[in-house]
C-alpha cells in the first residue's frame, strides 16, 4: 500500500513541489507537476532526497554534557540556565542563531521568545550569510523587503541578466525554465555577469567576466549611460520615485566614462557597450541576482545599483521585467517574514519603529519587547568569543563550518558557558562543541510552511514518523518557553496553531501600508491548512478593489482573474480540498507582482533611488597574498553536506574538495593539476586537489563551501574567509579574500574502500596526513595522502605496511582472504580483503596521484561476489579485460558517466544534448549536467575534425 504526500523540497529557494510516495520498504520522490515553482521538475539534489532519509547519522536522543537525558531533563536544563544567565548578566547575554532550514512556524516561536519575552533582539540566522544584502537593498529602495517580480517573468522577458549567479548549478530548475523559454523564443537574450565562466554561461549571448568586486562600477555606469542616452521613463521617475538626482550625480561623477568603467571592471569597451545598449533598447528586462552580489562588503550597494537601473527605466511591477533576487535557502524568505533577523520585528515590521514595537507587544501581550537591533551573525559570535554572550542556542545550522574566520567561531563556542544545539544530525563540527544536544525532526517528519524566492508560501508535510526521540523545532522552543514561565503565550498544540497566529499578526493593524500581509489565511481550518495550495503573499483578509486590479494587471485582464478563481475553486472542490470560496479567496489574495502601478512601501508610497558610490573590497591583494579567493556551491552538494553527503549518487560528480585556478597561476604557484595544494589566507588555510577548469581568469581561485571536519581532514573554506562584512547588511565578504596557493608536498597518494560498519554508524577516518570521505553504495571511500616515509619504513619490516593496511580496512586477525602486492622500488602497495567472496575493503598506495579508476573499484565493491579474475585485477590495480568504463559521473539523476556519454557520442555521431538524452536519458531531468554534456560534444567534434 502506498501513500503519496505533496510537500516541498528542503534545499534552495526555488521552492520546488515534491511528491513523496511511501511504500512498504522505500520512499519514491518525484516532482509535483501541479506546483507552480517547478511544474514537476527536480534537480539532482531533489531527485536524490530518498537517499538521505533514515536513521544513519541522526541525532536520536537529548543529551547533557555527553550523557543521554530525557526530554524533560534537557528542556528544563536549557530553560533554567537561560533564565539564570539572563538574571545574572542581563537579557543581552543570551542569543539564538537559527537557520533558513527551519520552517516558518519554527522561526516564528523562536523570534517571539527572544524579542517579546526574553526581550533581546540577539536572534540572527544563517540567512545573514546569503540574503541580508538583498533584504537591506529592498528595504532602502522599496520601504519593505519585497521581491517585486516572479518566476513567470523569466518566461516573459526579452532579456535576462544573470548577475553573480551560477543558476545552472545553484538554481537548476529555474535555469531550465530559462532554457525552455530560449528554445521557444530564440530572440530571448541571456547575459551572464560573473568573474567565472560557469556552466550558466553556455546559454549566454554575452558573458561579462567582471573583475571581482566591481559590480557597483558596472551598474552605476549603466545608470549613468542610460541617463546620458535618454533611456529614462520620466513619468515613472517623477510620480513614483525620489532621490534620483543624488543617485545620478554619484553615477556620473564616478562611473560616467565608459572607458574608465570598462578598465575598472576588466572588460573590453565593446563588451560593456554591447550590454549597455542591449539593456537600454529592451523594455522587458529581468535582472536576476544571487550570492555573487549579496556576499560582499558592498553587497547592499550592489543590490541598489541594480534596482536603480530598473527604477530609472520604469521596468518594475510589470510582466517580464524587474530585479529578481534568488534566495539561497528553502525558507530564508519565511525567516524574514517572521523577523528572524537581528534587525527586524515579526511580520516584517521595523524594529526601530516605536509604533511597530507597541503593535507587536500588544498583539503578543508580552512583558517586554526588543527596542534595539541585536547582534548580526559575525558580531554575535565575536561577542561570544569576548564573553559578552554567555549562552547561545544554535538551531539547524553548522556555523563552525559556514561562518567566516571559522576557527575563531570554534574558539568562541569552546569559551561559551552554555552551548545548546538542536539539529537532526548527530556529528557536525558544531554539535561536537555543544553542552546540550536536542534531536530535531528532519525533512519528511515535520509539518509547516516555507516561502520561496517569489514570495510563494508552500506546505512542507510529514510522510515519515520522527526518528528516535526527535521533535519539531517549534515544539522544542515552546517547551523551553513554558519552563521559563511564558506558557500562556506558547500554548500552541500544532504547527497549524503557530501559522494562524503568524498570519493574524501580519494583518494586525495593517491598513495596506505594510507589504507583508497574509491575514487572508488567518482563519484557515485545520483541514484548509493541511490542504493549503502554494500561494504568493500578500494575501490580505480584505481583497480591495485596488488589489484585484493589481492582480488583473498581472494576469492581463480582470476576466483572467475571475477565470483563474473559478478554475481554482473547481479544483479545490474536485480534490476535496475544503471550501471552494476559501480556495478562491486565497487565489484572489495571492499576488504575482508587487510595485504594480508604482506603489511601494515607504510612507509616501514612492521608491527610493540610492546613491551607490563604487568602492573596492576592503582587503586587497598584496605580495604575500596575490590571488583572490572566491567561494561557492557545486552542483550536487548542499551547505555542509549533512544531508546530501548521505547520497552515493550525489557524491560521484565532484567527490573531493578542490581549488580551481588558471593554469598560468598554477604554474607560477608550483602546483600541478591532480596534486594537492594548500590555500592560505591571513585567517587560515586548507588542503584540496588542484583543478584548472578554464573557468577563471588570472588572479582568482575558487573553492567550494561544502566540506567540513566530518567529511574531510582539512577543507573548511570558512576558516580562510575574511570576517569583513557589509556595513549596512552585515553580510560577509565570501567572494573576495586575498590568498596564496602553494604545493602540499606528500610522499604518497592513496584510495581506501571500506564497507559500511553498520546502520547509524560511520567508518572512522584514517590516521593519515590528509583524507576526504566519499559515500558509496554500501561502502565508504577515502581519498588519502601522507607525508610519512611509508616505503622506507617497509624496507626494514614489510609487516609494518601490512599491519597498517589491515588497520585501515579494519581487517580482523582471523577469517577472510587478505591479498596484497608491493613494489617498494616504485612505492606501490595494493591490498584487498575478501570475505565469503565479497570485497570488504581495499587500499591502493602510490607515490603519484594516478590511482585505479574509482568507478571500476566502486563496481567491484558493489558486487555480491568477486571472481578470480577480479582478484587478479585488484592486485594489478586495473581491470584486466577490456570493457566499457562509465568514467566519472556526469548525470547524477540517471547515474550516467563521462565514458558512457563519450562512447555514445562517437558511436552514434550525436550532435546535440537532446540526442544524448534520447540515447541515455542524461540531461533530461534537472538539466544541470547539460553544459557538461555540451562540452563533451564539442570536444568530440574538435577531435574528429
Amino acid at each position: 500500500m502506498t501513500n503519496a504526500v505533496r510537500t516541498t523540497c528542503p534545499y534552495c529557494g526555488v521552492g520546488c513541489g515534491v511528491i513523496a510516495t511511501r511504500g512498504n520498504a522505500r520512499v519514491d520522490i518525484a516532482g509535483d507537476p501541479a506546483h507552480a515553482a517547478n511544474r514537476g521538475r527536480l534537480c539532482s539534489k531533489g531527485s536524490a532526497l530518498a537517499d538521505t532519509l533514515g536513521a544513519e547519522g541522526r541525532l536520536l536522543h537529548p543529551s547533557i554534557d555527553g550523557q543521554r537525558a530525557s526530554w524533560d531533563q534537557a528542556l528544563t536544563h536549557v530553560a533554567d540556565e537561560f533564565a539564570r544567565i539572563v538574571r545574572e548578566h542581563g537579557r543581552d547575554s543570551v542569543a539564538l542563531y537559527v537557520s533558513g532550514q527551519l520552517l516558518t512556524e519554527d522561526y516564528y516561536v523562536a523570534n517571539k521568545l527572544m524579542k517579546g519575552f526574553i526581550g533581546t533582539a540577539n536572534i540572527d540566522t544563517n540567512s545573514r550569510l546569503c540574503m541580508a544584502s538583498a533584504v537591506a537593498g529592498h528595504k532602502r529602495a522599496f520601504g519593505a523587503d519585497i521581491v517585486p517580480g516572479c518566476y513567470e517573468d523569466l518566461e516573459l522577458a526579452d532579456v535576462i541578466v544573470l548577475v553573480g549567479s551560477n543558476t545552472a548549478w545553484c538554481h537548476p530548475v529555474l535555469y531550465q525554465r530559462i532554457v525552455r523559454a530560449k528554445e521557444q523564443r530564440l530572440e530571448l537574450e541571456i547575459v551572464v555577469i560573473d568573474p567565472r565562466r560557469t556552466p550558466t554561461c553556455d546559454l549566454a549571448a554575452i558573458h561579462l567576466p567582471v573583475r571581482a568586486g566591481t559590480d557597483v562600477w558596472l551598474f552605476a555606469g549603466l545608470l549613468s549611460w542610460l541617463h546620458q542616452q535618454g533611456h529614462i521613463d520620466s513619468a515613472f521617475v517623477s510620480r513614483h520615485t525620489v532621490d534620483v538626482s543624488e543617485a545620478l550625480a554619484v553615477a556620473h561623477e564616478q562611473a560616467g566614462d565608459l572607458d574608465a568603467v570598462a578598465a575598472m571592471c576588466g572588460l573590453e569597451r565593446a563588451q560593456l557597450r554591447e550590454f549597455y545598449e542591449l539593456f537600454a533598447s529592451t523594455s522587458r528586462v529581468v535582472t536576476v541576482f544571487s550570492q555573487g552580489v549579496n556576499q560582499s562588503s558592498s553587497g547592499t550597494d550592489k543590490v541598489n545599483s541594480i534596482i536603480n537601473c530598473h527604477l530609472l527605466t520604469g521596468r518594475i511591477g510589470r510582466p517580464g521585467m524587474g530585479p529578481l533576487s534568488l534566495t539561497g535557502q528553502p525558507n530564508a524568505m519565511g525567516g524574514r517574514e517572521v523577523g528572524g533577523m537581528a534587525n527586524m520585528l515579526a511580520a516584517q515590521m521595523d524594529l526601530a519603529d516605536v509604533a511597530h514595537q507597541q503593535l507587536v507587544q500588544t498583539f503578543w501581550d508580552s512583558p517586554t519587547i526588543a527596542t534595539a537591533p541585536g547582534l548580526k551573525a559575525v558580531d554575535l559570535f565575536e561577542a561570544i568569543h569576548a564573553g559578552r554572550i554567555k549562552a547561545v542556542w544554535i538551531m539547524a545550522t553548522n556555523p563552525v563550518v559556514s561562518l567566516p574566520d571559522a576557527e575563531r567561531v570554534r574558539e568562541a563556542l569552546q569559551r561559551c558557558e552554555l552551548v545548546v544545539v538542536s539539529d537532526c544530525v548527530a556529528e557536525t563540527d558544531t554539535t561536537a562543541l555543544a553542552h546540550v544536544l536536542l534531536p530535531a525532526a528532519a525533512w519528511g517528519e515535520k509539518e509547516g510552511t516555507v516561502t520561496n524566492s517569489e514570495r510563494r508560501i508552500s506546505r512542507q508535510r510529514a510522510f515519515l514518523p520522527p526518528v528516535g526521540e526527535a521533535k519539531p523545532d517549534w515544539w522544542i522552543v515552546c517547551e523551553v518557553a513554558r519552563r521559563m514561565g511564558f506558557g500562556a503565550a506558547f500554548g500552541f498544540e500544532s504547527a497549524h496553531d503557530v501559522f494562524l497566529e503568524h498570519a493574524r499578526l501580519s494583518g494586525y493593524g495593517n491598513d495596506g501600508t505594510r507589504a507583508f500581509d497574509i491575514g487572508g489565511l488567518a482563519d484557515l481550518s485545520r483541514e484548509e491548512y493541511e490542504t493549503l495550495e502554494p500561494v504568493q503573499w500578500p494575501v490580505p483578509a480584505t481583497i480591495h478593489d485596488g488589489r484585484l486590479a493589481a492582480n488583473a494587471s498581472a494576469y492581463g485582464t480582470v476576466g483572467g482573474v475571475v477565470n483563474s478563481l473559478a478554475s481554482g475553486a473547481a479544483k479545490g472542490l474536485a480534490a476535496g480540498r475544503g471550501n471552494a470560496l476559501a480556495h478562491a479567496r486565497m487565489l484572489a489574495g495571492g499576488t504575482l507582482r508587487l510595485g504594480v502601478g508604482g506603489r511601494f512601501y515607504h510612507r509616501d508610497g514612492k521608491a527610493r533611488f540610492v546613491a551607490t558610490p563604487p568602492r573596492g573590497p576592503v582587503n586587497g591583494v598584496d605580495e604575500d597574498f596575490p590571488l583572490v579567493l572566491n567561494t561557492g556551491r557545486i552542483r550536487d552538494q548542499w551547505h555542509t553536506m549533512t544531508r546530501t553527503g548521505l547520497s552515493p549518487r550525489l557524491a560521484e560528480h565532484l567527490p573531493e574538495p578542490f581549488v580551481d585556478m588558471h593554469a598560468q597561476d598554477a604554474l607560477q604557484s608550483g602546483v600541478r593539476a591532480g596534486e594537492l595544494a594548500r590555500v592560505t589566507t591571513r585567517w587560515g588555510s586548507l588542503v584540496a586537489r588542484l583543478r584548472t577548469s578554464g573557468q577563471l581568469a588570472r588572479g582568482s581561485v575558487f573553492v567550494p563551501i561544502h566540506w567540513s571536519g566530518t567529511n574531510a581532514s582539512d577543507a573548511r573554506v570558512g576558516t580562510l574567509v575574511n570576517p569583513i562584512v557589509d556595513a549596512v547588511s552585515g553580510e560577509p565578504e565570501f567572494k573576495h579574500t586575498p590568498a596564496r596557493v602553494e604545493p602540499m608536498r606528500v610522499e604518497w597518494y592513496g584510495v581506501l574502500f571500506v564497507r559500511h560498519a553498520g546502520e547509524g554508524t560511520r567508518a572512522a577516518a584514517p590516521d593519515v596526513t590528509w583524507w576526504t570521505r566519499v559515500t558509496g553504495d554500501g561502502f565508504i571511500r577515502y581519498e588519502m595522502a601522507g607525508r610519512d616515509k611509508l616505503f622506507e619504513r617497509a624496507r626494514a619490516a614489510r609487516v609494518h605496511r601490512e599491519s597498517w593496511a589491515r588497520t585501515l580496512m579494519r581487517v580482523p586477525e582471523h577469517g577472510g582472504d587478505y591479498l596484497d602486492y608491493e613494489d617498494a622500488s616504485s612505492a606501490i602497495y595494493r591490498a584487498a580483503f575478501v570475505v565469503d567472496g565479497r570485497l570488504v575493503g581495499c587500499v591502493f598506495i602510490s607515490s603519484r596521484p594516478e590511482l585505479p579508476s574509482r568507478e571500476w573499484l566502486s563496481a567491484l565493491a558493489s558486487k555480491k561476489r568477486i571472481d578470480d579474475a577480479d582478484r587478479r585485477a585488484l592486485l594489478a590495480g586495473r581491470a584486466l579485460a577490456a570493457g566499457p568504463d562509465a568514467g566519472p559521473l556526469v548525470c547524477s539523476c540517471f547515474r550516467v558517466g563521462r565514458g558512457t556519454i563519450v562512447d555514445a557520442i562517437k558511436c552514434h555521431q550525436l550532435k546535440t544534448t537532446s540526442a544524448v538524452g534520447v540515447h541515455l536519458k542524461a540531461g533530461t531531468n534537472c538539466g544541470s549536467c547539460v553544459p557538461e554534456i555540451s562540452a563533451l560534444i564539442s570536444s568530440a567534434a574538435t577531435v574528429s575534425s
